[in-house]
């Protein structure tokens, strides 16, 4: 393990203790999985690299890639590392002025493409992008040259002395990749990696894994930290990864492949949850009965100290229920789901875990490489609504005002070319203040209670946490996404979009007819059963947090309509300026 300081030093790893692996990467191409063994992955890992030499790239280069995942990414990222180069990934789903920014400001030399849309936005900003000499694509397109040239060029010009001599110049320290984050605040910002930071992140996570785990699947964008960090975790396990088609076939391909692993976000999780709660419905009799009272068990769930009779009725629960749905799903032989990026529902993920699933829960941001905190599986080491206990490696400390920050070998180089936002974030003695608030248990796990820039003062002075009620709210089937207001006014109010798919269902059971989403909202009973729900979810709430007023929103929140991170985040400034005129009447 001590051998592994960079990125393409987990290749020969892979080599020596999984020679025989014949299926180290696959994705789907026209209908058939595209396998890729080890053997095959080296090659063209070295193949590529020849071809980027040819190519003219000098050590500390940038060369970008903007693609969902495939195996051609993971083979482009230890090539360009082996070289000394700096991998750029860009998620294929931001618009053309993001991509104009984050290519001049890394200075890419290269761009390697997927898909017409990406393709016709880099197009358009290339005359803009003077540093940028050449585009390349996955596939054919009949306009630029693709990735099979590059296979092309390199089998002519191998470069292997070259190569070998690029891989001993490399130094841990240096930097590996530039991830550029914008988070919920806006202006792409680009996360300098090194090498050092990359290669320790596995090293604490991967003894969490059984012995027997052989298969991920993969359908998070692995250009995130987060889904790239696991990539390195498989890979030195030697394990296959499946990469999903596209986001519309998660559950096919789950069943297909029947994973070991996989990692997600709350968001996919909840939607599992909610068709298998909704699936009781069309259920009769006896059935039914026993079908809700074994996912209403699952809502008392506890990861230790449970009492011999829950036990028991776990244990009926599974064989008349758990059993069923686990081999559904395709989730029979799962042995974690790591979920990651925001808060998973309490009731989520102790229905998962009911089920016989095991759900890490981690915590960290594209700046500590990612992960700070993950679950484990020691005593304790796991528990629901934490995050879990800090890396080995990693110290973390509550500022007296319960910011999280933290200190050690993940945390990162800096911000690309902007050292003062560099030192806004990382202090002088090297702590990295996350800004998110957090407390410990008895146990040392970390729990997550808000953003400290999310907190809010109305006009009384009294303090509000919106991630606390928000992530209360989202627990609703009737509700997709929230956003709490209510700076400097006298009580909180919020923006709800509706579940619509659940909506369309809910409509239809009480014969309430509808043409469209708008139409659907203006529903006065509709109306009347979200102000009912409002009522309801205020209930626990103390006074000064009680939703007040609402309003619901029809339009699409994504990440294409700007409103949602690649990671599924609200922006809540972009929904502040959007619905200013909208939100000025809730506090009429």
């Amino acid at each position: 393990m001590e051998n592994i300081k960079r990125v393409f030093d987990l290749l020969p790893h892979y080599k020596e203790h999984y020679p025989n692996q014949e299926v180290a990467f696959a994705g789907k191409v026209n209908g058939q999985w595209r396998k890729y063994s080890i053997d095959e992955y080296i090659e063209q890992v070295n193949i590529i690299s020849g071809a980027l030499i040819e190519l003219g790239v000098e050590k500390q280069d940038k060369i970008a890639v903007i693609s969902n995942n495939r195996p051609e990414w993971n083979i482009l990222d230890m090539a360009i590392t082996q070289i000394g180069a700096v991998m750029v990934p860009i998620y294929p789903t931001i618009s053309e002025a993001d991509y104009k920014i984050i290519l001049n400001n890394c200075e890419a030399k290269i761009c390697i493409l997927e898909g017409v849309v990406v393709m016709n936005k880099i197009e358009a900003i290339w005359p803009e992008t003077p540093t940028l000499k050449q585009i390349y694509t996955f596939i054919n397109r009949d306009k630029y040259p693709y990735f099979d040239t590059l296979l092309e060029l390199g089998r002519e010009h191998l470069h292997t002395e070259e190569i070998e001599k690029r891989k001993a110049e490399v130094d841990e320290m240096d930097c590996a990749t530039i991830i550029y984050t914008s988070g919920t605040t806006g202006v792409p910002k680009g996360v300098m990696l090194s090498h050092h930071n990359l290669m320790n992140q596995w090293k604490g996570v991967q003894h969490s894994l059984s012995p027997w785990v052989t298969k991920a699947y993969s359908f998070l964008p692995i250009c995130h930290a987060y889904e790239r960090a696991l990539s390195y975790v498989y890979q030195y396990r030697g394990m296959s990864v499946y990469y999903a088609e596209s986001v519309a076939t998660i559950a096919d391909n789950l069943a297909e492949i029947r994973p070991n692993i996989f990692c997600a976000v709350p968001r996919v999780l909840e939607k599992f949850y909610d068709k298998i709660y909704d699936s009781g419905r069309s259920m009769k009799g006896i059935a039914k009965m026993i079908f809700y009272w074994a996912m209403h068990l699952s809502e008392r769930y506890k990861v230790e100290d449970r009492y011999w009779l829950y036990n028991l009725k776990l244990k009926i629960a599974d064989k008349l229920v758990y059993s069923k749905i686990r081999a559904k799903v395709g989730i029979d032989e799962i042995d974690v789901i790591v979920s990651g990026a925001a808060a998973i529902p309490k009731k989520v993920c102790r229905f998962f875990n009911a089920l016989g699933i095991t759900v890490f829960e981690g915590y960290g941001l594209t700046e500590t490489s990612p992960v700070i905190a993950v679950s484990t599986r020691n005593k304790y080491g796991r528990e629901v609504g934490y995050v879990g206990e800090p890396l080995p490696g990693i110290e973390v400390k509550i500022t007296d005002d319960g910011e999280i920050i933290c200190r050690g070998h993940n945390v990162m180089m800096g911000y690309y070319k902007q050292p003062e936002l560099t030192a806004e974030v990382i202090d002088k003695d090297g702590w990295f203040h996350t800004g998110d608030l957090g407390r410990f248990n008895e146990h040392g796990l970390l729990k997550i209670t808000g953003r400290k820039k999310n907190i809010f003062k109305t006009s009384f002075g009294k303090y509000i946490n919106p991630d606390f009620i928000e992530s209360k709210f989202i627990m609703s089937g009737f509700i997709e996404q929230i956003v709490v207001l209510g700076e400097n006014q006298k009580y909180a109010a919020a923006l709800i979009r509706p579940d619509f798919a659940f909506m369309k269902e809910w409509c239809k059971r009480h014969n309430i007819p509808f043409t469209t989403n708008e139409d659907m909202m203006k529903n006065p009973e509709v109306v009347k059963r979200y102000g009912k729900e409002v009522k309801k979810l205020n209930h626990d709430l103390g006074d000064v947090e009680k939703i007040k007023k609402f309003e619901l929103v029809a339009d699409e929140w994504s990440i294409a309509t700007g409103i949602l991170t690649p990671t599924l985040k609200v922006k809540r400034n972009v929904v502040m300026r959007r619905y200013s005129d909208l939100i000025e009447t809730l506090f009429k």
